[in-house]
């Protein structure tokens, strides 16, 4: 009798147990948003943005299969932060009606964050509708940013107050064409790249490029078991997962783990919203790999 009790409390347990994780990894963490504060040096920043705050907002995702309102709140509290700087990497909406178009309209209309200095997008693939085939999807969310001032780069660059933006369009996309984002690129030139999807940063694209680069996409896998690696991550690159990545050329790549969710469930992986504040970079691991050529490659330079 006694064993019988213990298997059936037992079991009684870790049922309790997982509908316990179950809940909260439906009903709270989803909607328990983390702002995360990091440092940002980066390379000839004018004198005049050095303690500015620069902030990250990605992956969104508004649609019908999540409470929007979520992302209307935490907008507003973005905004009480004041930041200088605003980017926005990617994944707007989870379109499968146009509905969702005019959910995204609403919540710019209420809450839309701008930078004091300025603000700039980027598309990600959820932005070019069903299969990522459907221009007209991001052309109808690159007018609502543009309703509101924010210029949508699109393979190009942007400056805002002597800090160069350069904008990939996203990877899986109709419009990626990231030789086109890169040509431009000045060494000496602050600069920081914003790319949704952190693979492109394997691809033998970037010019030597030397700075930051901005992601998002993963979502940092939504679920993570503790001390493990997320099993399932939108990324051919499992090493891009979120957060601060050093890749080691000179290039820092940072990926955000989302503000929003393509499906409302998340353990272990708050929704983020990122605070960098900008600093000048004198170090002279930047300065050696820039005069020595090395760049473009997610790997160290080997000694002969």
């Amino acid at each position: 009798m006694k064993r019988r009790r213990f298997i059936r409390n037992t079991f009684l347990s870790v049922v309790g147990m997982g509908v316990g994780v179950g809940v909260y990894a439906k009903m709270i963490e989803p909607f328990w948003l983390e702002f995360v504060r990091r440092k940002m040096p980066v390379r000839n920043l004018p004198p005049a943005l050095a303690g500015k705050t620069l902030m990250q907002i990605s992956d969104i995702h508004v649609g019908n299969q999540f409470d929007y309102q979520f992302i209307i709140d935490s907008f507003i509290k973005a905004r009480d932060y004041q930041p200088d700087i605003v980017v926005y990497t990617g994944d707007y909406v989870t379109y499968r009606t146009d509905q969702q178009l005019k959910q995204l309209e609403e919540v710019m209309e209420k809450s839309a964050v701008k930078g004091k200095l300025g603000t700039v997008a980027i598309l990600g693939n959820h932005d070019y509708g069903i299969n990522w085939v459907m221009p007209e999807v991001a052309e109808h969310i690159v007018r609502v940013f543009g309703w509101y001032d924010i210029p949508v780069l699109r393979n190009c660059g942007y400056d805002v107050a002597g800090l160069n933006f350069i904008g990939f369009d996203d990877y899986w996309g109709l419009n990626f064409r990231p030789h086109d984002a890169m040509r431009g690129y000045i060494a000496d030139v602050p600069t920081i790249a914003l790319c949704h999807n952190p693979d492109v940063c394997d691809m033998n694209v970037w010019n030597n490029y030397q700075g930051w680069i901005l992601s998002g996409h993963t979502h940092g896998g939504q679920f993570k078991p503790p001390f493990l690696d997320p099993p399932v991550l939108p990324v051919k690159n499992k090493r891009y997962s979120a957060g601060e990545i050093d890749l080691y050329d000179g290039r820092t790549l940072y990926i955000n783990r989302a503000l929003g969710n393509l499906h409302q469930m998340r353990f272990n992986v708050r929704p983020e919203i990122t605070l960098f504040e900008l600093e000048e970079d004198n170090s002279i691991l930047h300065t050696a790999l820039l005069r020595q050529g090395y760049g473009g490659q997610a790997n160290p330079p080997t000694e002969a």
